[in-house]
């Protein structure tokens, strides 16, 4: 099946990176030319800054985000007023982020945009209500697996994962470590009654019963090891908000009630933990659980990176393919391995 043909059946799409570099824009920038040919009415927003020409943390190169007539973009001022194409403005956010407030726009003409969207779940979830209110139809999130950002890229109905040379120049641990991120996306979600009631949170821990959540006025996961004898209080499951780190594994696995904890992430993107720590926590006896999963569609490969190293595309789609149970492409070669 082509990648295109993976998106049909949803109304929106995340395209998360691994890390910089790793084609999250090469592989929109295809999606976008391929939408064109279809009937859909596409719109695009991103959690963070997307589409410079070059990258304002590693100062490298990157692809520009190219639109076409008739697609919408959620941007910010600032961003808006330097894009290299004529848009129709639909309208304009009370609240603004550092680059100014959020502009609903529609391309009259084809060009260049930088994204620059919303910074919360809550905020990105209102976006895309607005833009389906708007008569988009499928809706584009341009987002990352970042420790800093408080939206959930996962709002999608789908993902893209992107991954790339830039993580290591190593085939077969760049296929170990793809290969992890592909399984923390594949972890059982938790089902609850109130999800529509904690999944807006951006910040605390909580004690979850069948009917109740409790703050346990814990402000952050990296700060567990000084309230970890008031973690259980209320009951064996919790909620956090934040990251799960490799510390806050290894404080609950010697813990004495390991064996009856469920910790809760709010999505994969969430888990910043080494595949050996987390194995030790399972083993023993605890449960790792997400309060939002979504379906993995594809699998996107760089198989270069800034520096100069270069991995065989079609040995990096190969390799992945024989240990990922989802399409591996590289959109650049037009390859896939199935």
């Amino acid at each position: 099946m082509h990648l295109i043909e993976e998106l049909q059946p949803y109304k929106s799409l995340s395209i998360i990176g691994m890390e910089k570099n790793t084609g999250k824009t090469t592989c929109l920038n295809y999606l976008l030319h391929q939408f064109k040919e279809k009937n859909r009415k596409i719109a695009i927003t991103s959690i963070g800054i997307d589409g410079e020409q070059t990258d304002l943390v590693t100062q490298t190169q990157k692809p520009e985000i190219e639109i076409f007539e008739g697609m919408g973009f959620v941007t910010s001022e600032y961003f808006y007023h330097k894009k290299k194409l004529t848009a129709e403005i639909i309208d304009i956010s009370q609240r603004s982020t550092s680059h100014g407030r959020l502009v609903f726009a529609k391309a009259i003409t084809s060009g260049k945009v930088i994204l620059s969207g919303p910074n919360t779940t809550v905020w990105l979830k209102q976006v895309m209500e607005q833009l389906y209110a708007q008569d988009f139809d499928f809706v584009i999130t341009d987002g990352a697996l970042s420790r800093k950002s408080l939206a959930s890229p996962t709002l999608s109905e789908s993902l893209i994962l992107t991954t790339g040379a830039v993580l290591t120049p190593v085939l077969s641990e760049l296929v170990r470590k793809t290969k992890f991120a592909y399984q923390l996306a594949q972890i059982e979600e938790f089902k609850t009654n109130l999800k529509a009631e904690i999944e807006n949170f951006e910040t605390g821990i909580y004690a979850l019963t069948e009917n109740e959540y409790i703050d346990l006025k814990i402000p952050s996961s990296l700060l567990l090891d000084a309230y970890k004898n008031e973690l259980f209080i209320h009951g064996n499951t919790l909620y956090v908000t934040g990251i799960i780190t490799n510390s806050l594994l290894n404080t609950l696995k010697i813990h004495k009630e390991v064996k009856n904890t469920t910790l809760v992430a709010k999505d994969f993107t969430k888990i910043f933990v080494d595949k050996d720590v987390l194995n030790h926590y399972l083993r023993a006896g605890g449960k790792l659980k997400v309060l939002n999963k979504n379906k993995l569609v594809a699998i996107c490969v760089n198989p270069v990176s800034p520096q100069g190293s270069h991995i065989d595309s079609k040995k990096l789609v190969e390799a992945l393919q024989k240990e990922i149970e989802v399409p591996v492409y590289d959109v650049k070669q037009f390859s896939h391995c199935s």
